[in-house]
């Protein structure tokens, strides 16, 4: 059964810089695609970048545009989350989750993610 493991997250000043990992184990990630959500209190959780099953795709959400950076390695059986030039608007717990991925092109509809993270907090504060 497949399941994902997040870590990198923590307390960063304005300005800097984290690389957010998940692990999976149980199985493999190679058909599936991976996104990352954020949830941050008093706000909806939000996904804010995903990456197809081939890493040819990517997406990203217009208020990490530009500044995170979503990748995939299969061999590894992980994905991981660039964050740079973070704000105070970036703080909340990050989640990874994954869907089957096979015949879509780009990334699924948020309704397909069903295997999640436990999650990893994320505070942004100087």
């Amino acid at each position: 059964q497949l399941q994902l493991v997040e870590s990198g997250g923590g307390l960063v000043q304005p300005g800097g810089s984290l690389r957010l990992s998940c692990q999976a184990s149980g199985s493999a990630l190679n058909y599936r695609a991976v996104a990352w959500f954020r949830h941050a209190v008093g706000k909806e959780r939000e996904r804010i970048s995903c990456i197809n099953i081939r890493g040819s795709y990517t997406y990203y959400a217009d208020s990490v545009k530009g500044r995170f950076t979503i990748s995939r390695d299969n061999a590894k059986n992980a994905a991981y989350l660039q964050m740079n030039s973070l704000n105070p608007e970036d703080t909340g717990v990050y989640f990874c989750a994954t869907a089957d991925g096979t015949g879509w092109g780009g990334c699924p509809n948020i309704e397909h993610y069903d295997v999640w993270g436990q999650g990893t907090q994320v505070t942004v504060s100087s």
